[in-house]
């Protein structure tokens, strides 16, 4: 199987000088590539591909030292980046989705330089037989990884990536043992919520940590002293690079805690039972903002339709990050031997799991009492044990 690995990097003063300039080299040759696909379309309608402009790079890097300091592969993976942006574009446009054109990258929308394969402009543990990690780079040299585990299977692709003042690297690799893990006969059902990050259908409940509100009044000063520091048509200043900083900071925080609680509870849901069954989420509509409704008596008029309550429940969902939990606990089950199964969550929380009955009355704010059979129950426990019962249906289905 495929997993990945990402490790701090301790560059030196001159590493961190030679790594932005890296970025920003990189970044230039996505920009001239996207301006070249737009300009060749816009004056004779021809299409450039990732193959006339890979050749390009030859004349590039013969006339452009800054350019040529760098790893030719690398710079084969930034056109190849754009070359997927330009074909998501198209795709999107033949669905009939929002397309969305490719736009340039502003030096602080660019943050991530990928080199296609180990040994090829890059080297990880470069130094072996000095008794610690370092990774080369072309053109950076020999950088120190503070490796806090070990890696497994084979290095294929190495990506260094700017997060704030820290960089790191990702190390994507291939024939990775798996680590099956001993069965323990359980099964069980995933709710997600918000008022409770997840209720299980052992009846356990699980307690949303809520992160935004724990940083909510920091973040709020720290947005407003931004924006009032760098009013509109104000140019960058040192005081509006701290000021940005600083509240970058505060979501990566954020970002970091969330992760670390969603990595602890996949991986002990993982080593406890054999089978999980979750709801398919579409968060994409869950999150999206309500339609105004025109006024029939007052034409021009739109009627409150709760868009701020409704803005307030869309935070606490995106704050829970259901999605990325998910992906970490379907990784996780895969990598123990576990089996994960998503079922659809229609109905799942005005079903009685007693008796079967489907009304939305049953259901009352966080507790379910059943109109016909006077079942009582946590809603979400109720909604868990439905969504485990229509789990193991579709496994003996299969």
């Amino acid at each position: 199987m495929k997993r990945s690995f990402k490790f701090r990097l301790r560059p030196t003063v001159k590493q961190v000088q030679a790594l932005s300039a890296c970025l920003a080299n990189h970044r230039e040759l996505y920009n001239a590539a996207l301006q070249e696909r737009r300009e060749a379309w816009r004056r004779s309608a021809v299409t450039v591909s990732y193959g006339m402009q890979s050749k390009q790079l030859k004349d590039i890097r013969r006339v452009r030292d800054d350019h040529a300091r760098w790893s030719f592969s690398s710079q084969q993976a930034t056109l190849r980046r754009l070359n997927l942006a330009m074909e998501a574009f198209f795709r999107r446009v033949k669905a009939g989705q929002t397309p969305g054109y490719p736009r340039y990258k502003g030096e602080r929308w660019f943050d991530t330089v990928v080199w296609p394969s180990d040994r090829d402009g890059c080297r990880w543990d470069s130094t072996p037989d000095a008794g610690h990690i370092r990774l080369y780079l072309q053109g950076i040299g020999h950088i120190r990884v503070h490796a806090h585990r070990c890696i497994a299977g084979r290095v294929k692709t190495i990506s260094v990536k700017r997060e704030g003042d820290a960089w790191y690297v990702i190390l994507a690799c291939d024939e990775v043992p798996t680590n099956v893990l001993p069965p323990t006969g359980r099964v069980t059902g995933i709710d997600l919520g918000v008022s409770e990050f997840a209720a299980l259908a052992d009846g356990t409940l699980i307690r949303n940590p809520a992160w935004w509100r724990q940083t909510e009044e920091r973040l709020t000063k720290a947005a407003r002293r931004h924006s009032l520091r760098y009013p509109p048509g104000c140019t960058r200043s040192k005081r509006k690079v701290r000021s940005s900083q600083n509240l970058a900071k505060i979501h990566r925080g954020n970002a970091r805690k969330r992760l670390d609680f969603h990595h602890k509870l996949a991986l002990n849901l993982v080593r406890e039972n054999d089978i999980l069954v979750h709801e398919a989420l579409n968060i994409a509509g869950m999150v999206r903002a309500p339609r105004p409704k025109p006024n029939p008596d007052r034409p021009g008029e739109f009627l409150a339709n709760r868009a701020a309550a409704k803005a307030a429940l869309n935070k606490r969902i995106l704050d829970a990050g259901w999605a990325q939990f998910l992906t970490i606990l379907t990784a996780k089950a895969e990598n123990a031997g576990r089996l994960t199964v998503v079922v659809n969550a229609r109905n799942s929380s005005r079903t009685c799991y007693q008796c079967g009955q489907v009304d939305a009355a049953s259901r009352a704010g966080i507790t379910f009492r059943c109109t016909t059979c006077g079942h009582e129950d946590h809603a979400d426990v109720n909604a868990a044990r439905n969504l485990l019962r229509a789990g193991l249906v579709l496994i003996q289905a299969e």
